[in-house]
């Protein structure tokens, strides 16, 4: 599928992003490029650092084009933004409309999302059997319109979102409609009164909120019960404010650690054209969490 890069056994790529110190990406891509014998690069495009604050999206993207970049993941708060920097979008890109994956390929700047089949893989392994009937959505940005079209596409009969802004959810719910005609869908603007009024059956978290420099929880605690299904897309930290109180009400709950390999799994073949091992990228993931060698041990 690639030409020159992969004869030299090589991948080139990059995140760019907002806050994205502690991605878990980069390790991901380059532990699974070297164990497929790939000589890896994998560059964390930091906006917020003080050598990027003056550069545009645009700019950014076009220099790594012109370094040889392989490909771009997007991330947080672009995934909308870059569209219009791109030549070409993939079906899924442009059904969703959002992209966090750009490869550059044949002169051509094409986005992919990777979002969407990866949130919906983390669902149907870690929340099989759960009840679709109703699901509330928090977020309607570049990630929530991903998480929205995968809730759809798993299932959910009736889809509520909401949003601080008003007219995304409002977009937001025409666009999964008419994407998934059998997915019921409405923007909702007052949580409290939607549960007392159709409860749903599950909450997926698709906002900032909860990411180590935005603590705290897009919804009201006092919501959160057992009966309830609970889904969070935040993975730094990995038991965010709402995964914690979630799990002690007794409820069934994904992290944000499924979303986060999958869409790195489809990103790599995206990028190098080979398929991904999802053990072994999970591995890497799962692998922050381990506790520090002691004083005097050697890592292997």
């Amino acid at each position: 599928m690639k030409t020159a890069k992969t004869q030299e056994d090589c991948l080139l790529a990059g995140l760019i992003g907002q806050g994205i110190a502690l991605s878990r990406t980069p390790l991901m891509q380059m532990e699974e490029a070297r164990a497929q014998g790939l000589f890896a690069s994998y560059k964390k495009l930091d906006m917020e650092a003080p050598e990027r604050r003056d550069m545009t999206l645009a700019q950014m993207v076009s220099a790594a084009e012109a370094a040889g970049f392989d490909g771009l993941n997007i991330t947080y708060p672009y995934k909308i933004d870059v569209i219009p920097l791109l030549d070409e979008l993939s079906e899924n890109a442009r059904a969703v409309g959002a992209v966090n994956t750009v490869v550059f390929r044949g002169g051509k700047r094409i986005g992919h999302n990777t979002d969407m089949w990866g949130f919906g893989e983390s669902f149907r392994r870690g929340l099989e059997g759960a009840d679709t009937g109703h699901a509330l959505l928090l977020g309607a940005g570049g990630a929530g319109v991903a998480v929205a079209n995968a809730l759809a596409e798993c299932g959910v009969q009736k889809l509520s979102i909401f949003d601080t802004d008003p007219a995304r959810a409002e977009a937001l719910a025409a666009q999964v409609a008419a994407n998934f005609p059998a997915t019921r869908t409405q923007a909702v603007s007052d949580i409290t009164a939607l549960f007392a009024e159709d409860r749903p059956n599950g909450v997926v978290n698709a906002t900032p909120m909860g990411m180590a420099k935005l603590p705290g929880m897009a919804i009201d605690a006092a919501l959160i019960d057992a009966d309830l299904w609970v889904a969070d897309i935040v993975y730094f930290p990995l038991e965010t404010q709402l995964i914690a109180r979630a799990r002690a009400k007794g409820c069934r709950v994904l992290p944000g650690s499924g979303m986060a390999v999958f869409q790195a799994v489809r990103a790599f073949e995206l990028f190098t054209g080979r398929p991904a091992d999802a053990v072994r990228m999970k591995a890497t993931f799962d692998a922050f969490d381990l506790p520090a060698p002691a004083a005097g041990t050697q890592k292997r």
